[in-house]
């Protein structure tokens, strides 16, 4: 099984959970809250731009371009 599986018809692609980092998904539940990007780093003790860095790598390996569509993924996943 490849770590990209086709979701639907739009031809977007999704990972299973497990291909995430535990920190990847501790900011991916972050993201669903209604906070900035900079509250998530005072949260987890980082930097702004480590968090951005990691929600890149989440939107890549989900395959979704917004915040949005990230939570939703995140919900459907059982994260959130």
């Amino acid at each position: 099984m490849s770590m990209l599986e086709t979701a639907g018809s739009t031809g977007t692609t999704t990972a299973p959970v497990e291909s995430l980092t535990r920190r990847e998904r501790v900011v991916l539940a972050e993201l669903a809250e209604d906070v900035t990007l900079e509250e998530i780093a005072t949260r987890l003790f980082v930097t702004r731009n480590t968090v951005k860095s990691q929600v890149r790598s989440v939107y890549r390996k989900i395959g979704v371009s917004t915040r949005s569509e990230a939570v939703a993924w995140a919900v459907a996943q059982g994260i959130r």
